[in-house]
């Protein structure tokens, strides 16, 4: 797919690596809907950013962990767009818990924010892009879903079910919309993570050293780009997943 003059939806783009992707698909042409939860003077920023260069973008507002939320998102950017050729499902959230730390609650909000609502928003754009005969939907997973971190349970699992739903969704939507995953390693870490966490997240990898957000915005660019890649987790963590 060329991504240029195309409408892409990058969730949780108002900060981080979401932001970079954002900025980086509008900078090859694609009209940007930059989607954000409660970051708004950071979303208003990344717009900016896209407009100063020529650049074209819309700020949308939701909790995609509701879903007349995301039927309101989807229909404003159908009004703002006319339609949807790209997703990347970008948003997420990181708490840390143990097995026996992991309460009702924080169960709940890991799989509702990192793995029912990037289904039911793939679901809402797969129609955007069947009506136009075409689409890409990349969903940004982690190396955790495969191995389980022991202090992120539940996050864990909530990125193995995304896993689960990415290959899902490629053999429900073939042959018209590609659909893959990328598991990045230690890029951009926490706020909360200290030098210790980070030396040691580092060490758990083959290559030794921090990766950058780059190395994922490639990768999506990667994805977009090549139209015949469909149910593929690829991984961009240093080799961290073969430890």
């Amino acid at each position: 797919m060329d991504i240029d003059g195309k409408v892409a939806l990058i969730t949780g783009s108002a900060k981080r690596i979401g932001s970079r992707i954002a900025i980086e698909l509008a900078k090859r042409g694609a009209r940007i809907a930059v989607h954000y939860r409660s970051s708004r003077d950071e979303a208003e920023e990344t717009k900016k950013t896209i407009r100063s260069s020529g650049g074209e973008a819309v700020t949308f507002q939701a909790d995609l962990t509701q879903i007349p939320a995301v039927d309101k998102l989807f229909r404003d950017i159908r009004t703002a767009f006319g339609g949807l050729d790209i997703l990347v499902n970008s948003a997420s959230i990181f708490e840390p818990s143990t097995v026996q730390e992991t309460n009702p609650e924080q169960w709940d909000a890991e799989m509702d924010s990192n793995a029912r609502a990037p289904f039911f928003v793939a679901q809402q754009a797969a129609s955007l892009m069947l009506a136009r005969g075409h689409g890409k939907i990349i969903n940004i997973a982690d190396v955790a879903g495969e191995v389980i971190w022991p202090a992120y349970f539940a996050y864990s699992v909530s990125k193995a079910t995304l896993i689960a739903v990415n290959r899902g969704l490629a053999k429900s939507y073939a042959p018209h919309i590609q659909v893959n995953a990328i598991a990045p390693g230690p890029i951009l870490f926490p706020e909360n993570y200290t030098e210790q966490h980070k030396k040691a997240a580092i060490e758990r990898t083959l290559l030794k050293r921090e990766g950058s957000p780059q190395d994922i915005v490639n990768a999506v660019v990667f994805l977009i780009e090549n139209d015949y890649i469909t149910g593929e987790l690829i991984h961009v963590d240093g080799g961290r997943h073969l430890l």
